[in-house]
């Protein structure tokens, strides 16, 4: 679900970010076209009144301490109606929130890396059935985890190797090490896998650990993600950050994104807060509290979004901006496209939506239907989510409680930020209902 210690990606460089757009005399007209234009919710097809409700439900959250402080935008046709702050980006210091804070997103860094791995698939360098370890051979002959008739742990050969498909569905067998007290889960913590210096030592950390099922069998949240990113590296040649900064953040402008805060922007960072009683244990599973007053999480979860000296975790190492990451959810939801960059071609971006988890096990999967490539999918409202929102919806959350969502039938995306690990409110739940509420055309 996330790796709170990533080392960092280069910021984004003007020169190059002119060099994409069309250098010389339009730089500064092509600066200008980054803008997301903004319009009254009625020319949309919104309430503004009904839009309200939002504000009042988030400023309640904040009142009865459940949130500190957060950031919501919805956007339709491409067009901002609703973009709103609550609350303090940092309680202690009375630091109010801001529309230009910066927010550890954790598990939404996922969709990132998948479309990095998918314009290398579109480039034809590899095929979705591909076992994982023609690229990667650190991961050559992976086990499966059993146990003996002494209760010891065994391995066994799987059926067939893990494919670059699982582990963009999260198919894979492979686990994360702190959720859960599997003899897997002892072994990665005992690796401290989610702490290796580099995204080659992280592979060849988890090379020497079993799997947890059957390749193909279930769904389950891993670090699968992570090995995308190794992937990334492995057959582009680029360390996996320059990578997306280069093909992914500078293209759409997104020039918050990192996976290190750069120095003159660490101010902007708000604070990360956890449930109070909630003990966060690299030795051990994580141990949750049903306690909702929220405390100040431990300095050393944020200690690699700010010092670095981790590896560039693609499953949960990025901090980035509401407004950046609009960039990057606007790009998906018009087909690949944004501001004349074309990242991703509309079938491709088809093809991440479409649930591709067939016969698996899906049941560890909790409010949706399915899962993509790289993103969870609401085939119905009437399904697992059961709430108001949209058929065909798709997109993923944090664990610090950020969200994200994409409606292609309504041309909806949804945005929603804020900061304590881990999340334990429905707020991004009511901020997708009251979105739909407030749809009246």
């Amino acid at each position: 679900m996330l790796n709170p210690f990533p080392r960092g990606a280069l910021s984004v460089c003007l020169l190059t970010f002119c060099v994409i757009l069309g250098q010389g005399a339009n730089a500064e007209n092509n600066l200008k076209t980054m803008a997301i234009p903004s319009a009254l919710p009625a020319r949309e097809g919104f309430s503004g009144k009904r839009l309200q409700r939002i504000n009042d439900r988030m400023q309640e959250a904040v009142a009865d301490g459940i949130m500190v402080g957060g950031h919501g935008i919805i956007a339709r046709n491409g067009t901002i109606v609703f973009n709103e702050i609550w609350g303090m980006a940092d309680r202690e210091a009375a630091r109010p929130m801001t529309q230009d804070a910066l927010f550890r997103i954790y598990s939404m860094s996922k969709p990132i890396t998948a479309v990095a791995l998918m314009m290398l698939y579109e480039e034809g360098h590899f095929l979705l059935e591909d076992p994982v370890s023609m690229y990667l051979p650190d991961l050559a002959g992976l086990e499966i985890a059993q146990l003996d008739d002494n209760g010891a742990m065994i391995t066994k050969a799987p059926r067939r190797q893990p494919t670059i498909r699982d582990l963009l569905r999260h198919t894979a067998g492979m686990s994360y090490g702190i959720f859960s007290n599997t003899g897997v889960d002892k072994r990665y913590r005992e690796a401290d896998l989610l702490r290796s210096p580099t995204l080659t030592e992280f592979t060849k950390r988890l090379g020497t650990l079993p799997l947890l099922f059957e390749p193909g069998s279930r769904w389950h949240y891993s670090v699968s993600v992570d090995v995308q990113g190794a992937l990334v590296e492995a057959i582009s040649g680029q360390a996996f950050g320059d990578f997306l900064q280069e093909r992914i953040f500078a293209p759409l402008g997104m020039k918050d994104t990192f996976f290190v805060v750069p120095e003159n922007k660490q101010s902007r960072l708000a604070s990360l807060y956890m449930p109070k009683g909630t003990v966060v244990d690299w030795n051990s599973p994580w141990q949750f509290t049903n306690e909702m007053e929220l405390v100040p999480a431990d300095p050393e979860l944020s200690q690699g979004f700010l010092e670095g000296g981790f590896f560039e975790s693609g499953g949960g190492g990025l901090v980035s901006s509401t407004y950046d990451y609009l960039r990057f959810a606007l790009m998906l939801a018009n087909g690949g496209r944004l501001n004349g960059v074309q990242l991703l071609s509309p079938k491709t971006i088809e093809h991440m939506r479409k649930d591709h988890l067939g016969g698996a096990d899906s049941s560890g999967l909790w409010g949706m239907d399915g899962f993509g490539l790289g993103v969870g999918i609401i085939e119905s409202t009437g399904g697992k989510s059961g709430e108001l929102g949209a058929d065909g919806a798709y997109g993923w959350g944090g664990a610090a409680g950020t969200n994200f969502w994409i409606d292609p039938e309504d041309k909806v995306v949804g945005i929603f930020m804020v900061q304590s690990v881990p999340h334990r409110t429905p707020l991004a739940k009511k901020f997708r209902v009251l979105t739909y509420q407030a749809l009246v055309d």
